[in-house]
């Protein structure tokens, strides 16, 4: 049985070939673990357990690895704003350990009953703080890295296809117009692997590390770790919410692919947004989001919503009221 997939890079449909004879590596990346996912977040779960069946349908072995993000993501994606488990922690009065344990329970209740099949391997960022550390090391050792204002910087200069997955174009960029651009950065896309106090002074989550102060890793660096600690250097099926293309998947793939000198990953398969009732994307931001166990107290079945987001294709838009 063949799979056909349609990959983001370079955006077109394609056979599936694994690298490995029988086995795919597929890699999904996984909760901010601060706050109740939305049912929108869920959409893109559902759509990866349709794909994870249907290679197991078609003879694959699955090797399905998901990370739980816990520490590092701050609420913008761009290197600005607050760390969101930290944000949870002051409006809480919770300790970022306990946030992120009642989180994450409370995310897989909902992937159990939305009768998704779990991963193979859940890893928590918290735990693999040394294996982002190797990696930086390692590109630090290639020239792709530069310290400045205490906090390591990765230098998409010093790779010639920055942007390839996104499509995107720097000479037309206009960074800074809407947030303001680190001053710390030689290149405005150039993006933190590592934070210190000289950014963040009061961080509940710290580290030591090589350069200096305690800190802690940036959003982008655990997912590259973690993929490569259980999957290799070089595997399969790389999924996610098309929210991630232009920022935190761009930024992985550089940093990737700039540490091994050899292409990560085959194939790119992202989700669509769950439209609100008025036709906005759904948000936790916004503090307008619905959750599965609101739908469940109205009555709903969980897999309801699963029927629901199976009336459409994962790469369309779906509106929900």
């Amino acid at each position: 049985m063949k799979v056909y997939l349609y990959n983001t890079m370079g955006r077109k449909l394609e056979e599936f070939i694994p690298i490995e004879e029988g086995h795919v590596g597929l890699y999904c990346c996984g909760p901010t673990v601060y706050n109740y996912a939305h049912i929108g977040n869920l959409r893109t779960y559902i759509f990866e357990d349709v794909l994870k069946r249907v290679l197991m349908l078609a003879g694959y072995k699955v090797k399905h690895v998901m990370n739980i993000t816990d520490v590092g993501h701050l609420s913008d994606d761009a290197d600005s704003g607050e760390d969101k488990m930290v944000k949870a922690s002051k409006a809480t009065g919770k300790s970022v350990w306990d946030i992120a344990a009642f989180y994450t329970q409370a995310f897989f209740n909902d992937f159990d009953a939305l009768n998704n099949l779990r991963p193979d391997v859940s890893c928590k960022a918290t735990d693999h703080i040394a294996d982002m550390i190797a990696l930086i090391q390692r590109l630090e050792q290639k020239g792709h890295t530069y310290v400045a204002g205490g906090n390591v910087y990765f230098s998409i200069d010093t790779i010639d296809d920055y942007g390839k997955l996104a499509g995107l174009k720097l000479d037309e960029l206009k960074s800074g117009q809407r947030i303001e651009i680190d001053s710390n950065k030689r290149n405005p896309k150039d993006f933190v692997l590592w934070f210190t106090n000289s950014k963040f002074k009061d961080q509940a989550m710290q580290w030591p590390s090589p350069w200096g102060a305690s800190g802690f890793p940036g959003w982008h660096i655990e997912c590259s770790a973690m993929s490569m600690k259980y999957l290799g250097e070089h595997f399969d099926i790389h999924c996610g919410g098309i929210d991630a293309i232009p920022v935190h998947h761009t930024n992985e793939i550089a940093q990737s692919e700039a540490a091994t000198g050899e292409k990560w990953v085959d194939y790119w398969l992202h989700g669509e947004f769950l439209l609100s009732g008025k036709g906005d994307k759904m948000s936790k931001s916004s503090g307008e989001f619905l959750t599965l166990s609101l739908l469940s107290s109205k009555g709903y079945n969980s897999l309801d919503y699963r029927y629901f987001c199976l009336t459409a294709s994962y790469r369309s838009q779906l509106q929900f009221s």
